[in-house]
């Protein structure tokens, strides 16, 4: 079954209110681009922490689709870090970020399904 970590949510949580912080030029500009690359590294931590093995053999195709496409959101995590230290734009960074955070809710929910489908297997579902 998966498990997901339990601070995956406030990271999510973290990471949305400082991409959403304002972004004003000079010195608040590079403490907005610190903090949001902050939180992207708990977020990416958060995941890196999630397992998935369902035993069931048709859950486990499934399982190996969330670790694929974990890996991926991942991989996008870590372009994503350097952008928002160095890109001039901003904002373009900032929306990336947010379709970022969206994409992991959804991987986030294709989790909390499988788990559901595991325990229902287990227990014998609705057959």
């Amino acid at each position: 079954m998966p498990a997901i970590t339990p601070g995956l949510a406030s990271a999510l949580r973290g990471l949305d209110a400082a991409l959403d912080a304002p972004r004003r030029e000079g010195a608040a500009l590079g403490n907005w681009r610190w903090v949001v690359r902050q939180r992207i590294a708990v977020v990416r931590d958060a995941l890196v922490g999630e397992t998935s093995s369902p035993d069931d053999g048709w859950l486990a195709a499934r399982g190996g689709t969330a670790f694929r496409e974990r890996n991926a959101l991942l991989a996008r995590l870590g372009s994503l870090g350097p952008g928002v230290l160095e890109s001039a734009d901003v904002e373009a960074v900032r929306v990336e970020g947010k379709r970022l955070l969206v994409d992991i809710g959804r991987h986030v929910q294709r989790l909390h399904d499988l788990a559901y489908d595991d325990v229902e297997i287990e227990l014998g579902g609705s057959e």
